[in-house]
């Protein structure tokens, strides 16, 4: 009983079987995070997951686990028990985050964990993605593009599952493609997604590896009518805001014009009138007639005359010079 004991222990380290399966090394960059994915076998579904930080395991030190209350800080785990995968996020890179554990406690027994190392540089990463998260919709086609500057052969994986190596494969029934045309990239693309192709992959590049997540969702549903561009199909629905918004700008315009238009407008009426006022001034001319009335011989004794006087208004309109 005990031969065979030991002959399952042998054989499981030569064929790398392990309880907890994670990266080996990841090219990270000083000052940003990392998301390492643990992948863990079934009858560990309900133990504390957590991470160790320290090259030696019997010195490492706990970072973060999942029996304890989450604090923002530097560490943070979860526990997807559904996948089976444990997930620890390092921020704030420095210099003194290489070395990791990814650890499950064992209760009676010593705990099982697996090591990572961290490549920390201050440069680009010799080995990275646009995004470590990204989603695709079922049925489709998405495309990962890893980046590189190291040597080695380039694959594509599933965290604790196969890789394609050539330039198509599959992988878990999603099939694979890889081009590798571009220098200092290859381009991975899974087509025809289903939801069971969510999950954790890795870019392998030489001995570095850079974990990818991968979600699918159902494509969302849409009424209004789709519209081909370049080829490729897709719906556009409407956007309420894009039309407010412009329309509330035409009207805005249009206001301000109508008042501008009106106060000049007010102003050349104004500027007539006050015009007509001034530049016209009347000149008035006074002449008067004296009529003198001769009396009659007879009536010497009394006044000998009578003054009759006319008076008489022109009105001359004075010409501006």
């Amino acid at each position: 009983m005990a031969f065979h004991l030991i002959f399952l222990l042998i054989l499981i380290r030569l064929t790398g079987i392990h309880s907890v399966t994670t990266v080996s090394q990841v090219s990270v960059k000083v000052g940003e995070s990392i998301t390492i994915p643990c992948l863990y076998d079934s009858q560990y579904k309900n133990q504390v997951k957590y991470l160790c930080k320290g090259y030696y395991w019997s010195s490492c030190s706990y970072a973060v686990q999942t029996n304890q209350p989450q604090n923002p800080g530097k560490f943070s785990i979860s526990d997807d028990k559904n996948q089976r995968i444990f997930t620890v996020t390092i921020k704030d890179l420095t210099d003194k985050d290489a070395d990791y554990w990814c650890a499950v406690e064992i209760i009676g027994g010593a705990d099982i964990r697996e090591y990572f190392h961290l490549s920390v540089t201050r440069g680009t990463p010799s080995l990275y993605v646009d995004y470590q998260k990204i989603t695709g919709f079922k049925g489709e086609n998405i495309t990962i593009s890893c980046n590189y500057s190291n040597s080695g052969e380039g694959k594509w994986c599933r965290l604790g599952s196969s890789c394609v190596t050539d330039q198509s494969g599959s992988i878990d029934g999603t099939r694979v493609t890889i081009n590798a045309s571009v220098h200092n990239v290859f381009t991975v693309t899974m087509s025809e997604l289903k939801t069971e192709s969510s999950g954790w992959y890795l870019c392998v590049k030489g001995d570095l590896q850079m974990p990818v997540h991968l979600t699918v969702t159902e494509q969302p549903t849409t009424n209004q009518t789709p519209t081909t561009v370049q080829g490729e199909r897709y719906s556009r629905p409407v956007d309420l805001k894009s039309l407010i918004i412009p329309l509330s700008v035409l009207i805005f315009i249009v206001i301000v014009t109508l008042f501008i238009w009106f106060m000049l407008k007010r102003h050349k009426q104004t500027k007539a009138e006050s015009s007509a006022t001034t530049t016209v001034e009347e000149e008035v001319t006074y002449s008067t007639v004296k009529h003198m009335r001769k009396t009659s011989s007879k009536r010497s004794d009394a006044k000998s005359d009578e003054d009759m006087t006319y008076s008489s208004v022109v009105f001359a309109e004075q010409q501006n010079g």
